[in-house]
């Protein structure tokens, strides 16, 4: 027995080598993709994927999540910055990693505040419509690196004019090695267990070695310094901090929603339970030491990670094998590294983006009919305003669909099966017949300070209709608990109703709410918070009597 113990330890040793393996290869190019994006050096990617790994394998709770740089937090990452408009490159990278601290920050204490349903606030249409748009945004100001010409324009309209006008400025073999390497990226795809990325970039630096690509007007990323990480508070000026804790609000909530959504999912595939806030924890010790030690954002990405569970990982420690493996490639290899063609790196980011342009979560919603133009709005946001405002005007409409929700409250009225104690709606079950003089009325939603006034707009509305009523039941089966503002509407209802001799009643009432009734106002509760809605009628009735 021991034998067999033994060995099936070195069976999952094994996997999560094998899976470490896999997701350090494609780790690696991720990497340099992403520091390009982020307008920062190798080594700020490579410090992040370390300490993410490092970080999520200590405090994270799922199996197969792979914390490190995504696309879409070092695209949103550069962005920030560029908005200030830094004057020396140091001071631009000081913006960027005091926004990283802040918001690895804003994560811990969302931890701590068990706020872990934070992604819940941008909804999934939002996050397809900007994941689709960060992506075109992304490919597009990839193809001057193809073409061999420098271009720098703010969007994705001027990227692209710039590049026609200079397009006779370009490189026919830039072009012809950044191609190859998207038909290879493409074709390698069709095996899962290659990883296809670290091919075609080990590829590229033998091509590099064997060809002096510059005389053909290819450019290479060039010498890569890596040095040992150190803490470092980024010196900056206070209105710079609170400034960057401003946009850190934007770049939380993506990582949040991104990540989890990540997390989830693979999660849900093996009906294995994540607590979103332990993952809250995890990612915000990942992004705060990596802040310190001026490492990029990190966050769960899907690609990463879906690689990780193909690759069989048995438990966290492959992202630990992950690191370790990382760690001598960039120690051993930094010369090859250097040789890696620009074209190559642009292609890589390219494919590593190309999944968030298929439209069928897009095309989903327009079949469904439901928040096809939320979505919309998300891609010409970020197309028309940049990645920034684009991110913040997505979750803003999120909010917004939000609010409008809670503001145009749903009320259901109820009445008895068969005499089944089985309470329906009288809308979709038309033959049920109510009480003499009792009404039962259901809301569709939680009361809490932002339905909770429209929702007895209803019931007034409902009462006006039944003028004979002289008890009214309230089911609160969707609400948890009430905050000060619901609670208080609801005594002032039951004050309402008793100066006009009729009576509340409460059903499905849970132990929170009946506590904090019961201590705000007892003399119109007592008695009158019922566990069911039969209940309650058999009270009214007693009442009516």
């Amino acid at each position: 027995m021991a034998f067999s113990f033994s060995l099936m330890r070195k069976g999952l040793l094994l996997g999560d080598v094998v899976a470490g393996l896999s997701v350090a290869s494609i780790l690696l190019p991720e990497a340099v993709a992403y520091a390009a994006i982020a307008h920062l050096t190798i080594q700020h990617a490579i410090t992040a994927v370390l300490v993410g790994l490092l970080c999520y394998a200590c405090l994270g709770g799922s199996q197969f999540a792979v914390v490190a740089p995504t696309s879409s937090a070092a695209a949103l990452m550069a962005a920030v910055v560029l908005s200030l408009h830094p004057l020396t490159s140091n001071a631009a990278e000081d913006l960027g990693f005091a926004l990283v601290i802040l918001t690895g920050a804003g994560l811990l204490v969302f931890a701590k505040a068990k706020l872990g349903r934070l992604s819940a606030f941008v909804s999934r249409p939002v996050l397809h419509g900007f994941s689709f748009a960060l992506a075109v945004t992304i490919i597009i100001k990839q193809l001057p690196i193809i073409a061999g010409i420098n271009v720098h324009a703010p969007d994705p309209v001027r990227t692209l004019v710039a590049l026609y006008a200079h397009i006779h400025e370009g490189s026919l073999w830039s072009v012809t090695v950044g191609g190859s390497a998207l038909v290879l990226l493409g074709t390698l795809k069709r095996w899962r267990t290659v990883p296809a990325a670290f091919v075609v970039l080990v590829a590229g630096i033998v091509l590099s070695y064997l060809v002096n690509l510059a005389d053909f007007k290819v450019a290479i990323v060039g010498a890569v310094t890596i040095q040992p990480p150190h803490l470092n508070i980024p010196q900056l000026p206070v209105d710079k901090w609170l400034q960057m804790a401003e946009l850190a609000c934007g770049l939380l909530v993506i990582i949040v929603a991104e990540s989890w959504g990540s997390i989830r999912s693979i999660s849900l595939n093996h009906a294995s339970v994540v607590e979103s806030n332990r993952e809250l924890l995890a990612l915000g010790a990942a992004n705060l030491l990596s802040g310190l030690l001026q490492g990029m954002p990190v966050g769960a990405g899907f690609s990463a990670s879906t690689a990780n569970e193909q690759a069989g990982a048995q438990s966290k420690a492959a992202g630990l094998f992950a690191a370790l493996i990382l760690m001598l490639m960039v120690i051993f290899g930094r010369k090859w590294i250097a040789l890696i063609p620009e074209p190559i790196v642009a292609a890589a980011v390219i494919n590593a983006l190309s999944h968030a342009l298929n439209p069928k979560a897009l095309l989903h919603l327009w079949r469904m009919d439901r928040d096809q133009y939320l979505a919309l709005a998300a891609i010409i946001a970020v197309l028309a305003f940049g990645v920034l405002h684009g991110m913040l005007i997505g979750v803003g409409l999120s909010l917004a669909t939000a609010i409008r929700t809670f503001s145009q409250p749903l009320v259901k009225e109820l009445a008895e099966l068969d005499q089944s104690r089985d309470y329906v709606d009288r809308e979709n079950h038309p033959n049920t017949q109510p009480h003499a003089k009792i009404l039962i009325l259901r809301p569709e939603e939680p009361l809490f300070f932002a339905s909770v006034e429209g929702i007895l707009t209803e019931v007034q509305r409902h009462l006006t209709l039944n003028d004979t009523v002289q008890i009214l039941i309230i089911s609160l089966e969707d609400s948890a608990n009430l905050d000060s503002t619901a609670a208080e509407s609801l005594i002032e209802l039951a004050d309402n109703l008793q100066h006009q001799n009729k009576v509340l009643l409460l059903a499905r009432v849970k132990d929170p709410i009946r506590l904090l009734l019961l201590k705000l106002a007892p003399e119109h509760f007592q008695d009158k918070l019922f566990w069911s809605v039969a209940d309650a009628v058999i009270a009214a009735q007693n009442l009516h009597r």
